[in-house]
């Protein structure tokens, strides 16, 4: 019984918001408008389960980059209403539009001078005549049994403002490398924003020998850097190849005076390499397509200047 219950729960609310898409017009375009006309910022409110929907659209609005913050409606009677402005544009969120708490706050809004927009499932109410642009969110029924508990209606609230920060933000030029600046700390920041000069290793971590070195002082060298792998360069310091921890274990099954033979002799010539401004993610997209665990990063005159290995990326949260 119970999984037929949620199977009627999730029915209702999937047919709440699809009843949304013919209602989208001229109200809808208005709101788009004065979203992106906006001076100041978005100031979305609501009571009870609505709030909390508004705080979620708040939050979704401000990652798009559209300036926004919410403001409880009780709060706001009580001198939070000091952070409305001129240039703000309040979005309300009431299912009945005559929320006590929400319409007390209308006619100081109107004197402030901020613009209103309502998501509102009574088109007719005191909240929806008080403003410039009304979306329309009512629901035939509740997914509660005793149709009272908000759910379809707040579904549809936080569709319809989703539908409503998506296409503001689209119209407002809104790419992903935006919200890859906005979201640093996630995955996504990390991959469009995080470059290999930043996650590279460098200096006493970055072994570089050259060509005339014994094998068994460049292991000396990749061990004290804790590395796995070294560039190895000519006399001019340019990029001659690179000797790995594979190299190692691949030539020691066939030569066995391979410690006392010069480093040139046993490199891999014209390593795969990446430049340091390159994305960490394209960095790590070489390593998996060739399935080599180091990437030696070079200059634009081919010296190296660095090393990349999938230590790094892991530690980074790219892998």
């Amino acid at each position: 019984m119970s999984i037929e219950q949620a199977k009627e729960v999730l029915r209702t609310e999937s047919e709440a918001i699809s009843s949304l898409i013919p209602r989208l017009g001229e109200g809808f375009k208005k709101a788009v408008d004065m979203v992106c006309s906006c001076k100041g910022r978005m100031v979305i409110t609501g009571m009870g389960k609505p709030g909390i929907i508004a705080r979620k659209i708040s939050a979704t609005l401000a990652s798009m980059k559209i300036p926004s913050l919410f403001l409880h409606p009780a709060e706001a009677v009580h001198g939070d209403l000091g952070v409305v402005t001129k240039d703000d544009v309040v979005i309300v969120f009431s299912n009945s539009g005559e929320t006590e708490e929400v319409i007390r706050l209308l006619s100081i809004i109107k004197k402030i001078g901020a613009r209103l927009i309502s998501l509102t499932g009574n088109p007719a109410s005191t909240l929806a005549k008080n403003s410039e642009a009304v979306l329309d969110i009512g629901v035939k029924k509740e997914a509660c049994p005793f149709n009272l508990a908000p759910t379809a209606s707040t579904t549809a609230m936080l569709a319809m403002g989703d539908a409503l920060a998506v296409a503001a933000a689209i119209r407002k030029g809104f790419t992903h490398t935006d919200f890859a600046f906005l979201h640093p700390g996630g995955a996504l920041g990390k991959k469009l924003l995080l470059k290999v000069e930043d996650i590279m290793r460098s200096g006493r971590e970055n072994p570089i020998v050259a060509g005339d070195k014994l094998v068994k002082e460049v292991l000396v060298a990749i061990t004290r850097a804790r590395a796995g792998c070294a560039s190895v360069v000519d006399n001019n310091g340019r990029l001659l190849g690179i000797f790995t921890d594979g190299d190692l274990r691949r030539r020691l099954e066939s030569e066995t005076n391979l410690l006392e033979q010069k480093i040139s002799q046993v490199i891999t010539k014209r390593p795969l390499t990446i430049t340091k401004d390159k994305l960490a993610a394209e960095a790590f997209k070489i390593l998996k397509e060739n399935k080599i665990d180091e990437l030696v990063v070079v200059d634009k005159k081919n010296f190296p200047i660095g090393l990349v290995d999938v230590q790094d990326l892991l530690k980074a949260g790219l892998v």
